[in-house]
């Protein structure tokens, strides 16, 4: 996979939580369901977000020039012991008119770069066989795919880190906040310029 060319990836903290929720109630049924495996009613979606646990697990976002959350990935790390240990999973979700400008690829590269600086040996994806578009960044990254009963999982041997997996987890930060803050700036200066036209044109 190539360098984050596509949109800088934010690392997102708890205090995103409502955020996350707007962007996964905005999936439509059977894009919940590609992502969560079963049809996910908004109480489901509810549970999920209210319990992530940003101090073990990581989630990383995109966000478009109005600062909408329009993709999200969710890296979660298996309890240390299980047979899974040092492995994490990655889950991803792109909204439908942010889809197709490597969104999803952009994400999984971050994660892989993470996970590596986290000391993650093996990386996997679960989903429905069905998720094509899960499957297709699954091959791309050159993950080993299984097949069972209507549902695949994906796996990726990670090496260990590496300077520049180091390094290059330090340039994403610094982009991806650069990013955040000129967008928030943007988004103000509109606001203000907006709320000046309507008091201009109420004087008149």
């Amino acid at each position: 996979m190539h360098g984050l060319k596509s949109a800088p990836v934010r690392e997102l903290h708890a205090g995103y939580r409502p955020t996350i929720l707007a962007h996964f109630l905005l999936l439509g049924a059977e894009d919940r369901r590609l992502r969560f495996g079963i049809p996910t009613a908004d109480a489901v979606i509810e549970n999920y977000v209210a319990n992530l646990n940003f101090n073990r697990d990581a989630v990383f976002g995109i966000f478009d020039a109005n600062l909408k959350l329009v993709a999200i990935a969710h890296l979660a790390y298996l309890p240390a012991g299980t047979k899974r240990s040092k492995a994490a999973e990655f889950g991803v979700s792109v909204l439908a008119e942010s889809r197709f400008q490597g969104y999803g690829a952009a994400l999984l590269e971050r994660a892989i770069v993470h996970a590596r600086n986290t000391q993650v040996t093996t990386l996997f994806v679960h989903c429905l066989a069905q998720n094509k578009i899960m499957m297709h960044l699954a091959q791309k990254a050159g993950m080993q795919i299984d097949y069972v009963y209507g549902e695949a999982e994906a796996c990726l041997r990670l090496p260990p880190a590496s300077p520049s997996t180091i390094f290059a987890e330090a340039v994403n930060i610094q982009l991806a906040d650069f990013d955040f803050a000129v967008k928030t700036n943007l988004n103000q200066s509109s606001k203000a310029l907006r709320w000046l036209l309507k008091k201009t044109n109420s004087t008149k």
